[in-house]
């Protein structure tokens, strides 16, 4: 079964026309089956096919009957359950709580998939088939395994495993669990016995975990006592946070009311050669021919290439830590090169490469000689100022310059993030800047600084002012002379934990002042499993257990206002911010000015808005 079709089975035609009667594994997913590797269900289903067993999808089922679930049949070890590429609660609402209008995941946009996709399949297999084993899987399943603060009810949920009908959950990249848990089913044992796979959580009943040794399992609080008390919250959020490293990672319990979730230590990471062969695998790059409209997701990624997982940088408001972890896993060179290669005999492929990267993109081949035997650092996060962490940029100047010679390959772009930080400090004869500046991105580069405030980026655990000034020094060098100058686009967030009106205040003199273009602004959005999300619903750093200042309400919308004062449409709310920050200064004519001051008329509801303001 190793032979991998052009693309893997919709229906039961298409199995039959590969000789399959029942399929191995099925596998249910939110999104559209787009035969691509940045999609995770044709990923993990190519990978389970290469290991030798046959495999279906059913791609965003209706969920209102089962019909459409039981279309492929009944599968032999397992169904695998996705929300698709994207938590679903994310991809449906947008975060002012509003319904989004399109699913760039789906034909020509479609409306196709449930809130809680996970959920929801899982319940409509278990309905049609109570016997086959369920194993859910995707950032959805993975990034809500514990109990976890849920914006869009803004409230505490049950770990996921304790509202579906499910055996297992994978977490993390799935590969190894996936192929582990179909040969053990295949191999004839139970599918409640598999409780010791690295990367996934299962249950075990109460009065089970009651009667049994719990050695060299870290307990955190319960679901009882996290959803009834926030300081309880942050200390299990703590615990959990601790142990997601796959080299000292310990298993850990959490008891609910009818169940008590384990969390396996997280798996190891793919190695160079094991990475290199998943992402050579024959993906067509391309949707499924069966659907007549195009997927929106994957124009900007068709001709993308990943060239690398993990990230050790540890932004507060990114759940990567709990998924990817921190530890780099970078493909060879001559893989990617190969994997380009074929994509430039597309007959799609117009010979620009979109993007060569991974969570941040220059943290291609970056390590730590302490990762393998003793993991990530467990009291602090990787940076450039460590003497142990090797951030020399010359094996990604290598494989740009590499790509970019492929014939058929006129430009590789770098659309993922770069850290700035880690380029002031691994790049210090500014080449790989200058390449970067030169041929891999277009008028623009995007950068993340996301705040400027001291109080603001320590709570976002990102660099700070004065870093980021350092870079836009050493980019704006390479503009001298230049007959068409490139510029920053910095990327900025609103209403995060510890920003408080004043901080946004300085945010905006600064932009006013470096004359920078905010069109890319973002407003802090709590989604499960991040350290921001842990502060934003309890109002505390869950490592020192000190208070943060939390904005809400109305008050972020006017945070958000304030980083794009030069609006019309954000007059109203950037007089209102000024007014709260006592930076009526700011309001009038003069050239420091950020909004003028002819025609106010403050709204009743303005007055009565007189938010906390950390003293400066």
């Amino acid at each position: 079964m190793t032979d991998q079709p052009a693309f893997l089975p919709l229906t039961k035609k298409e199995g039959a026309a590969l000789g399959i009667g029942q399929f191995d594994i099925i596998l249910v997913t939110g999104d559209a089956y787009v035969d691509h590797p940045s999609f995770g269900t044709a990923l993990i289903g190519r990978v389970l096919w290469d290991a030798g067993f046959s495999v279906g999808i059913i791609a965003q089922p209706d969920w209102k009957s089962t019909t459409d679930i039981t279309a492929l049949g009944k599968p032999r070890l397992f169904f695998g359950i996705s929300s698709g590429n994207v938590d679903s609660m994310v991809n449906n609402l947008t975060p002012n709580l509003k319904r989004r209008s399109s699913d760039v995941y789906s034909p020509g946009g479609e409306l196709r998939r449930p809130d809680r996709a996970t959920v929801v399949y899982a319940n409509l297999v278990h309905a049609a088939y109570p016997d086959v084993p369920i194993v859910l899987g995707g950032i959805e399943a993975s990034l809500r395994r514990f109990a976890h603060y849920d914006y869009w009810q803004d409230k505490v949920r049950q770990a996921i495993l304790a509202d579906a009908p499910a055996t297992l959950l994978v977490y993390g990249m799935g590969e190894r669990q996936v192929v582990e848990i179909a040969q053990r089913l295949a191999a004839g044992e139970p599918a409640r016995s598999l409780r010791d796979i690295r990367g996934t959580t299962y249950t075990r009943e109460v009065a089970e975990w009651r009667a049994v040794p719990h050695d060299g399992i870290v307990e955190i609080p319960s679901f009882t006592e996290v959803s009834s008390d926030k300081i309880a919250y942050a200390k299990a959020f703590a615990l959990h946070y601790r142990e997601q490293d796959p080299v000292r990672g310990r298993p850990v319990a959490q008891p609910h009311p009818k169940t008590v979730i384990i969390q396996n230590p997280p798996a190891r990471p793919l190695t160079t050669v094991e990475l290199d062969h998943v992402y050579e695998l024959p993906f067509s790059r391309r949707a499924h021919p069966s659907y007549k409209k195009p997927v929106p997701a994957l124009e900007p990624v068709r001709f993308s290439v990943v060239s690398h997982r993990g990230c050790f940088g540890g932004c507060s408001f990114c759940a990567l830590t709990h998924h990817q972890g921190r530890i780099i896993q970078s493909r060879s060179i001559d893989s990617v090169v190969r994997e380009v290669t074929r994509m430039a005999k597309m007959p799609e492929f117009k010979g620009i490469v979109q993007d060569i990267g991974g969570p941040t993109a220059n943290m291609y081949a970056m390590a730590c000689p302490k990762w393998e035997k003793a993991g990530a650092c467990p009291k602090k996060s990787c940076s450039p100022a460590c003497p142990s962490l090797d951030v020399n940029h010359t094996k990604i100047r290598e494989l740009l310059r590499r790509v970019s010679e492929i014939p058929g390959v006129k430009r590789v772009f770098v659309g993922s993030g770069i850290r700035y930080d880690l380029v002031l400090a691994g790049d210090p004869d500014s080449g790989y800047l200058r390449q970067l500046a030169e041929h891999h991105v277009s008028g623009h580069l995007k950068v993340a600084p996301e705040h400027v405030s001291a109080e603001v980026t320590a709570a976002m655990n990102k660099p700070g002012k004065e870093v980021f000034d350092r870079f836009r020094e050493r980019f704006d060098a390479f503009q001298q002379g230049k007959p068409k100058r490139q510029y920053i686009v910095p990327y900025f967030m609103s209403g995060h934990p510890g920003c408080t009106m004043r901080d946004m205040v300085e945010l905006a003199e600064y932009i006013r002042d470096n004359r920078l273009y905010t069109e890319q602004v973002q407003d802090f959005t709590p989604t499960p499993m991040s350290v921001s999300t842990c502060m934003y619903y309890t109002g505390l750093d869950p490592f020192a257990l000190k208070p943060v200042y939390v904005p809400r309400g109305r008050e972020k919308k006017v945070q958000r206002a304030m980083m794009q004062y030069r609006e019309p449409a954000n007059r109203a709310f950037v007089l209102e911010g000024l007014r709260q920050a006592g930076r009526e200064d700011l309001i009038g004519n003069g050239p420091e000015c950020l909004v003028s001051g002819s025609g106010c008329r403050e709204h009743e509801a303005m007055k009565a808005f007189r938010p906390y303001q950390r003293k400066k």
